[in-house]
């Protein structure tokens, strides 16, 4: 039996002007439907007169969130969003745009279509890591990642010495410029352009990629994701290293420390409208087969 979506909320891509609009639109629409609307709070001097709530809450508080923007607003809104279940709907104003798959010019059928239950829900596992500093001392914060946690070295074109490890069992010692654990959903981010695997959302696994490593023989390694992963940097480190969480959130690390990377409690829902097609995806975006022509009979 299809949802039924009573509250929406809105979150939308900060400090973009580009956004007003699109946002006015949506929120008259939903409006128009008899639909209870609200604001994530970062945009209510733009929309007078439209309840807000905290980012924080909005998850629990909507029956489903609509994010305006690109999937690095996605990404945002998703690690905020996710714990709660609710489920996400991407509207692109961005570039690739793999996650938010909506156009601004079909935002208004297609609600009519996730209203009326015709619509495709996934869900799409999700990270979570944890700092272990040199002495042993876990950090209290987690930190959820929808497509990679990224270790690395901080100075720029520095190599790091880390290791690896699965379940406490030790993989390999790498030189490399840091390593990628990307989710089937972040497979076509960084982890793609360092040379990782396309993995299929529908995939319980995680890639392991080296950046730029020192040996030809690093190569990317599939695991299950119910497996936990550590890496722990060399104790010789000259200087920092750096983890980041999507790119978007970023902590310090020193020699020694380790970062424990696991599957999270919670995945992200998303709903997407009839007819998606995540290899159509694939060919629009990363622009397979262009320039190829069937041969003749």
């Amino acid at each position: 039996m299809a949802q039924q979506f009573e509250t929406v909320g809105i979150l939308a891509k900060k400090h973009d002007d580009g956004v007003r609009q699109t946002l006015k639109n949506l929120i008259a629409d939903l409006q128009t439907r008899g639909k209870q609307v609200l604001l994530d709070e970062g945009h209510a001097s733009a929309h007078e007169g439209v309840q807000t709530c905290a980012r924080a809450d909005l998850g629990e508080r909507c029956d489903l969130v609509v994010v305006v923007g690109g999937d690095g607003t996605l990404l945002d809104a998703g690690r905020a969003v996710a714990a709660s279940g609710t489920p996400l709907l991407g509207v692109n104003l961005g570039r690739l745009g793999f996650m938010v798959d909506v156009l601004p010019a079909d935002m208004s059928a297609t609600l009519d279509d996730i209203f009326a239950g015709d619509y495709i829900a996934e869900s799409r596992l999700m990270l979570c890591a944890q700092i272990e500093r040199a002495d042993g001392a876990f950090q209290d914060e987690l930190f959820p990642a929808i497509n990679e946690c990224v270790i690395r070295n901080q100075a720029f074109a520095r190599v790091l010495d880390f290791d690896t490890y699965m379940n406490g069992a030790f993989i390999s010692h790498h030189r490399a410029d840091g390593m990628v654990v990307a989710t089937p959903t972040g497979s076509t981010a960084y982890a793609l352009s360092g040379g990782g695997p396309v993995l299929h959302p529908a995939l319980n696994a995680l890639a392991l990629v080296p950046i730029c490593p020192h040996t030809l023989s690093d190569r990317p390694l599939i695991v299950d994701a119910d497996h936990e992963i550590e890496i722990r940097v060399a104790g010789t480190l000259d200087g920092a290293a750096l983890f980041t969480s999507d790119g978007q959130v970023s902590q310090p690390l020193g020699a020694g420390d380790c970062v424990h990377i696991r599957r999270g409690a919670h995945d992200l829902k998303l709903i997407h409208p009839p007819g998606y097609d995540y290899f159509n995806i694939l060919r629009n975006k990363l622009q397979w087969g262009r320039g190829q022509q069937l041969a003749s009979s």
